[in-house]
């Protein structure tokens, strides 16, 4: 455990004084239980505090760098910033899930997988970070991990808005609607196949482990698909799929 701690760390780039918090930070509940650890144990009140760590950081960040914009605005954007599919977006990218100790029964059923653990975790990092290396400690992790690339992030994890707004400004009243198409793998450890469409017509497929992940994943390739035949092929549609 103490040479994956020092993985995880040099990952983070940062060398904690007291490791013991970082393997906290990582231990899931059901792990707790099945050590008999007191469920203090559990990473759940560093996330507690990690959260409103992260809350600061990301409202001081979008204060400063969006002079300009109303205040219903910028909150919405730092809901689309800190959610669940937009944290475990950015822990999957550190690997963050490789780390997570889990009972057995929560592995058996997919927990090093799922968002909202994935997302905990790593608020629970967070709050760590602030623990043993003070606020600025924790703002570098965020900065970092969090709001660096914000663009790509937000067109990714918040992709069906986005979406959404580019049907909008197109005229003739284009349609939006996601169809559900398939299924794969055991119960416990799903995937749903999703299209998005407009007027019928398939412009992007996403897979997920829940339909509201798989609508993103198909929404973020449409984008992707719009963007590109504006570019090539102005606003004709003849290249996408009929049903």
């Amino acid at each position: 455990m103490v040479y994956k701690l020092e993985e995880l760390e040099k990952r983070i780039g940062y060398i904690f004084q007291n490791r013991t918090l970082l393997k906290q930070a990582l231990t899931h509940s059901s792990f707790a239980n099945e050590q008999r650890i007191n469920r203090i144990g559990s990473y759940e009140r560093l996330e507690f505090l990690g959260d409103a760590v992260l809350e600061l950081v990301s409202s001081d960040f979008l204060f400063h760098e969006n002079p300009q914009m109303p205040e219903g605005q910028l909150t919405r954007l730092r809901s689309s910033m800190v959610c669940e599919p937009a944290l475990a977006y950015c822990a999957r990218d550190l690997e963050l899930e490789k780390y997570i100790l889990l009972g057995k029964g929560e592995e058996g059923t997919g927990g090093r997988n799922r968002d909202s653990i994935i997302s905990d975790v790593m608020e629970a990092v967070i709050g760590a970070l602030y623990l043993d290396g003070g606020f600025q400690a924790a703002h570098r992790f965020i900065h970092r991990f969090v709001l660096s690339d914000l663009e790509n992030k937000i067109l990714f994890y918040d992709s069906k808005s986005v979406l959404q707004e580019m049907i909008q400004g197109m005229s003739g009243g284009v349609q939006l609607s996601y169809a559900l198409v398939g299924e794969e793998g055991p119960e416990h450890d799903k995937q749903f196949l999703v299209e998005a469409r407009l007027d019928g017509q398939t412009v992007g497929c996403g897979k997920g482990r829940s339909k509201k992940a798989a609508e993103q994943q198909a929404a973020y390739q449409a984008i992707l698909a719009l963007r590109k035949q504006t570019g090539e092929n102005g606003t004709d549609r003849h290249v996408f799929k009929e049903h």
